[in-house]
């Protein structure tokens, strides 16, 4: 997962795309790029060469970003902001219920650990395109 999540870092296209979508979400919460950097922990410099398509953040970064911009990975990353609202698996359904009863520190990490399974899949899925592909 680590070499897929690489790849999708160093495609310019990606990360492009993902600077216009970070700048456009700050934008309309009408904070600044020093304002959102100092939220994440970075340097402003290091914000900035997110905007600016130069890098995409590592995951922990992409997970507090979206968190903070109230959108999601999946669409920082490709720009899809598509929810089905119907779930079908009862088991999930089940599941998401009893998540209530947590607490917040313990929903927050299964939050994190789905976010980081939805982020991997989306790598995989972006991938398997250039799997395809003879050298």
């Amino acid at each position: 997962m680590i070499k897929e999540y690489h790849a999708i870092m160093l495609d310019q296209d990606v990360r492009k795309s993902f600077g216009k979508r970070l700048k456009q979400l700050r934008k309309q919460k009408r904070w600044t790029q020093k304002e959102l950097a100092a939220m994440v922990n970075i340097g402003f410099s290091q914000f900035n060469k997110y905007e600016c398509g130069l890098h995409i953040p590592p995951a922990e970064k992409l997970i507090e970003l979206a968190r903070l911009l109230d959108t999601s990975v999946d669409y920082l990353l490709s720009g899809d902001d598509t929810e089905d609202s119907s779930l079908h698996n009862t088991r999930l359904i089940k599941r998401f219920r009893e998540l209530e009863q947590f607490d917040a520190d313990d929903q927050e990490t299964v939050i994190k650990v789905l976010d980081a399974m939805i982020m991997k899949n989306k790598i995989q899925g972006a991938m398997s395109p250039l799997d395809s592909h003879p050298e």
